[in-house]
């Protein structure tokens, strides 16, 4: 067995030559003096101290030398690092003590400023809902009308082409202001404002209403007795279903984003014929995912009605159905709020809850 190796000169080995220690050395305290912020010098740091540095690698070749060899080179490595460590370390201080002053004088607070103990107003999210609404109407050329909500019998029915037995006159669906023959309603719906703007304004005309309904329901998680929608209403020459379809396919755009469309399902309204329920292809799986809880897998979200205004409605408002046709949809604006925020429960709305109102921030 041969016994160990007395003459191996450790400066043949690379890492461990004084030259390139001392280069080290220098490299590493000229990147700590030229750092200028904390994040600078983490990377140097990392680059000059850590595994892979030059100084690392020098003391890994450490354990290969001979015992006669490992004490003078392991003091060497060891100085050299040691210089380098108090180097970040005085470097890093220094960073922290600037920055330190710089937080004290960016973000001084005047502590004897007088506060405001009384929290910021914010508007409730169905008024700005109903905002947002009316500006996406304003933006595409419209108008937008308003009308009382305490409503005259005719307005609110006979207008709109409403039989007088229609169940929906009856007191268990319809609020009747007293005496309940005065022929005082509070409006069911928006529709009203249909016959007032059309004998008003005459036509053409192209406006949405925007406001407060009431009717005999059961305050619940998905109903109200007052509750907020809005009505559309185009009437000119040429109008047909497909300037409806194009309208509804643009407010579901700019609500709920782009790519989402309408459809049009048969139905019946007494003051539009041809007359159809519209549904919402799903904001959140777009019609592909058939475990999707909003829209059930349907792909579709049920949203309001529509259709042509029916040859009635515009003869008792003084048109003449020969020459003018027009469309009329009506959805709520509280569902829609529910649509595009998640909330799940209508009674939220309305509870008064400072809490609930605070999370939808404040709107310009």
């Amino acid at each position: 067995m041969s016994g160990p190796n007395t003459s191996y000169d450790p400066v043949e080995v690379a890492a461990l030559d004084p030259e390139a220690v001392d280069a080290a050395v220098a490299a590493a305290l000229a990147a700590a003096s030229a750092a200028t912020t904390l994040e600078d010098l983490k990377a140097a740091r990392g680059a000059h101290q850590g595994d892979k540095s030059p100084l690392a690698l020098a003391n890994r070749e450490i354990g290969a030398l001979p015992p006669s060899a490992k004490a003078e080179a392991g003091k060497r490595v060891g100085q050299a690092r040691g210089r380098v460590g108090q180097a970040f370390a005085a470097r890093q201080a220094e960073l922290e003590a600037e920055r330190d002053e710089r937080i004290l004088v960016e973000e001084a607070v005047d502590v004897t400023l007088p506060t405001g103990r009384r929290p910021l107003g914010r508007r409730h999210p169905i008024e700005l809902m109903s905002q947002r609404i009316a500006d996406l109407f304003v933006g595409m050329g419209w108008e937008v009308a308003e009308g009382p909500e305490v409503e005259a019998e005719w307005f609110n029915f006979d207008a709109l082409n409403f039989d007088a037995d229609h169940p929906a006159r009856q007191m268990q669906d319809t609020f009747y202001v007293d005496p309940p023959d005065g022929g005082l309603v509070l409006r069911t719906h928006t529709s009203p404002v249909q016959a007032r703007t059309l004998l008003e304004r005459g036509v053409p005309v192209y406006v949405a209403a925007i406001g407060r309904v009431f009717r005999t329901d059961e305050l619940d998680a998905t109903h109200m007795p007052a509750f907020h929608q809005v009505e559309g209403l185009a009437v000119d020459e040429g109008i047909t279903m497909a300037h409806l379809k194009g309208t509804l396919d643009r407010l579901a755009a700019e609500l709920f984003g782009e790519g989402i469309t309408t459809r049009l399902r048969p139905s019946f309204f007494p003051f539009t014929e041809p007359s159809a329920e519209m549904d919402l292809r799903c904001f959140v799986c777009r019609g592909e995912d058939p475990d999707c809880r909003t829209c059930k897998g349907t792909g579709w979200i049920e949203w309001g009605g529509c259709g042509m205004v029916n040859r009635n409605v515009l003869l008792a408002c003084g048109v003449d159905p020969e020459r003018y046709t027009g469309f009329a949809f009506g959805m709520g604006v509280d569902r829609a709020l529910m649509f595009r925020t998640g909330v799940s429960d209508m009674r939220d709305m309305i509870e008064g809850d400072v809490r609930f109102d605070a999370q939808f921030g404040m709107e310009i």
